[in-house]
């Protein structure tokens, strides 16, 4: 009698060992289609192997976490709970839940570009409140659906493979199969391994693609974003942050400004910090800050002040002395004593609504002038980017919090000053700084990509090496990389590329 109990067992759990394989198998594709959303994601590889790699790399990656949640979740159960109606309804709920978070891990990498994480919870409930709060019947319906439709899915494999599992087990499909995903597999890890040893930007900036893969690096996230020089780092070994292809495209069509303001601005630039003092000693009207974040490279700091935008889109700008978007016969600019960006001025320099100025302790401020930004340009000695004093007649500017850039200060003149916050936001990089609302920012400099957040700031050179530093007392800050953070930074950085 035990005996033939411990067969009848045997037999079941055999029994649902076998149904589990199949069942897994049939979510294998599941998963598959899933995950061909991570592929469209972000840009294809350019090369063969670099595509081959994609392929085997989205076959037995995929394939391999769906065995993982198998053996993780439905064996355990079927040896010590060998009861086929309860192992395959836990089986579809299990299966639904762990389909339905990778649905939920795509749409946020496709939209944020990075995977499900207590550190991106922020931005992640930031997107799906916004997605939810904008349509919330739709989305309610959507969301609904794909759930549904998973859960039906599971319904229907369990049965089928259970009802026929006899026919099934004869075919043969399933052994060629597997066998296929374990050659992808080892063909995965022997195209990265060689990839890695031999520099291959093309294979190696897909280590994060799809979830629970490889941990991103600073060279593959430079590289996935197309800010590495793949084609100069083959040739000459010297990886560069690749500027000389980058096509600015301007906002189309600019917004109209309804209720402007005829206001003046006047921002004066100095060349030392001592005369910049002085003339603030004189300037009693002045308000401090020292949370003002410049690059050493002076003309970066210009050409930030002039576009609101990162010198990353300097050589596009520059090169065809293309003015500012932003630009109009109302918000006019006018630029002395820097002879690289002559080009800007007009007709109506004299009388111009902004005029940045190389100044001076004894420059005279023009009459009737609405708003003053004074600062000095940062000594080239100190590194990448610099955080010094800024003044302003404009008390709320001085108290605002966190980190301010150039690329704020035109921001702010357009946007605040001269009431065109539409035409700012929508041409420009920089903050307004009477809507600043998180501490954090981005910026790009002699080849170095620049990010901040609160003190900390991410640099990360034409190498794919970075570094932390505080922005306020400029030391290290041993941490790792923030990813979320940084994919985010890069797409905003990459905002007029497209």
């Amino acid at each position: 009698m035990n005996l033939s109990q411990h067969n009848q067992f045997s037999s079941k759990a055999s029994q649902l060992l076998s149904w589990g394989h199949l069942f897994t198998f049939a979510n294998i594709g599941l998963v598959l289609l899933i995950s061909l959303s991570y592929l469209f994601a972000d840009s294809p590889p350019t090369s063969f192997m670099g595509i081959l790699y994609m392929l085997v790399t989205w076959l037995s990656h995929t394939s391999f976490i769906t065995f993982i949640a198998f053996v993780l979740t439905i064996f355990p159960l079927s040896l010590i709970f060998p009861y086929p109606r309860h192992i395959r309804g836990m089986a579809a709920i299990f299966a639904t839940c762990g389909a339905s978070l990778l649905t939920l891990d795509a749409y946020v990498y496709f939209n944020l570009g990075y995977h499900l994480s207590s550190s991106a919870l922020p931005e992640i409930i930031t997107l799906l409140w916004h997605r939810l709060t904008s349509s919330p019947a739709l989305t309610t319906l959507l969301a609904g659906g794909i759930v549904m439709l998973i859960f039906a899915f599971q319904l229907l494999a369990s049965n089928y493979t259970w009802h026929h599992l006899a026919r099934l087990k004869q075919y043969k499909f399933a052994r060629y199969a597997g066998s296929l995903l374990l050659v992808c597999f080892a063909m995965s890890h022997s195209i990265h391994i060689w990839a890695d040893a031999n520099l291959k930007f093309d294979i190696t900036k897909q280590d994060n693609v799809l979830p629970l893969s490889y941990p991103t690096t600073a060279k593959s996230l430079l590289a996935k974003n197309d800010l590495l020089d793949i084609e100069s780092y083959e040739q000459a070994h010297n990886v560069k942050v690749n500027t000389q292809n980058v096509d600015y495209t301007a906002p189309t069509p600019i917004a109209r400004c309804e209720d402007f303001n005829a206001a003046t601005v006047d921002i004066l630039v100095f060349s030392s910090a001592p005369a910049l003092t002085n003339f603030a000693k004189q300037h009693k009207n002045l308000n401090k800050t020292e949370q003002f974040l410049q690059p050493v490279h002076h003309q970066d700091v210009l050409f930030s002040l002039i576009y609101g935008l990162p010198a990353y889109y300097k050589p596009a700008l520059m090169t065809e002395q293309t003015l500012p978007v932003w630009q109009s016969n109302r918000r006019s600019i006018s630029v002395s004593g820097f002879d690289d960006f002559n080009y800007i001025n007009n007709t109506t320099a004299g009388d111009a609504a902004i005029r940045i100025i190389k100044a001076d302790e004894n420059t005279a401020l023009r009459e009737g002038v609405n708003q003053v930004f004074a600062f000095s340009l940062a000594d080239v000695d100190h590194g990448i980017v610099s955080a010094s004093s800024l003044y302003s007649t404009d008390r709320k500017v001085t108290r605002t919090e966190g980190l301010i850039q150039p690329s704020d200060l035109i921001a702010t003149s357009v946007g605040q000053y001269l009431n065109c916050a539409d035409i700012a936001k929508q041409s420009m990089l920089g903050v307004n700084l009477y809507n600043k609302k998180g501490d954090m920012g981005v910026n790009y400099s002699q080849g170095v990509f620049i990010a901040y957040k609160k003190d900390r700031i991410t640099l990360i050179d034409s190498d794919g090496n970075y570094k932390n530093i505080s922005a306020a007392q400029g030391f290290s800050i041993e941490q790792g990389l923030d990813i979320p953070f940084l994919a985010q930074s890069i797409k905003k950085l990459k905002t007029f590329t497209e």
